[in-house]
């Protein structure tokens, strides 16, 4: 008996000593993997003012024509009037950061001058929060306005996105009043909300299925990681009188 037993006692004993890691490195990655996925400062690419770079798309929301479409009109107000706009979207912002605090650590990293800041606009936006920032140097503000900019980042980039996360149709209204309030023009003003009334769908969104996925993974692997080593152990236990019998 002893000799038959031996054989599934060691092989039990292997299987133990080989999930365990398994399921450490699992969990670790589960819990590090949205820290991973985070946007830094650190890893937008560099620019400086007079840069052709008029759109950096990391959040992957804009479409290919529509961001030709934006630059193009930047590109115009740049040399026309010397006040240069650029959009920034991200995936996910880093732990503590906010879009705003992202957003000015963005513009100084840019352009780390008054002088550099003077005739610049920054538009942040974080795919995951639909979260908007927007950052402007002195020379721009008496054209847009504090009051202006707000409404720019809260009523004209955000409202297509609540109306089913409509990005390329935000980006492109946003661009066209902002190119019309910094060549000048009369501020055409945010977008007109029709007042429909719908009752609540009871769909998740993408993002919040995502956080729902990503939670579910970790609670399962911490729930595993403590009973599977439990139930070994009792495991153990109960094989080994018999072994030695």
């Amino acid at each position: 008996m002893k000799q038959l037993l031996n054989p599934v006692f060691r092989m039990k004993t292997i299987l133990v000593r080989l999930i365990l890691p398994v399921l450490t490195v699992i969990l670790a990655s589960s819990l590090f993997a949205t820290s991973a996925l985070a946007t830094g400062v650190y890893q937008i690419p560099s620019l400086t003012a007079g840069d052709s770079t008029w759109v950096i798309d990391q959040g992957e929301v804009i479409s290919r024509i529509n961001e030709g479409q934006i630059s193009s009109s930047f590109e115009n107000l740049a040399k026309q009037s010397g006040k240069e706009v650029r959009f920034v979207t991200i995936r996910r912002l880093d732990y503590g950061e906010t879009p705003e605090s992202f957003a000015q650590a963005l513009f100084e990293t840019w352009f780390p001058t008054p002088e550099a800041q003077a005739n610049q606009t920054l538009l942040v936006l974080d795919t995951v929060t639909n979260g908007t920032a927007i950052i402007s140097g002195e020379q721009v503000k008496s054209l847009l306005t504090d009051e202006i900019a707000q409404s720019v980042a809260e009523e004209t980039l955000a409202a297509p996105l609540r109306d089913g996360n409509k990005y390329n149709q935000a980006f492109l209204d946003a661009s066209d009043r902002l190119v019309a309030v910094l060549s000048g023009e009369p501020d055409p003003g945010p977008p007109q909300i029709a007042d429909n009334v719908q009752v609540e769908g009871t769909f998740k969104k993408a993002e919040e299925t995502d956080k729902g996925n990503a939670t579910a993974w970790v609670v399962g692997l911490l729930i595993a990681a403590t009973i599977i080593p439990m139930a070994t152990y009792y495991i153990y236990l109960a094989v080994q009188p018999s072994s030695e019998g």
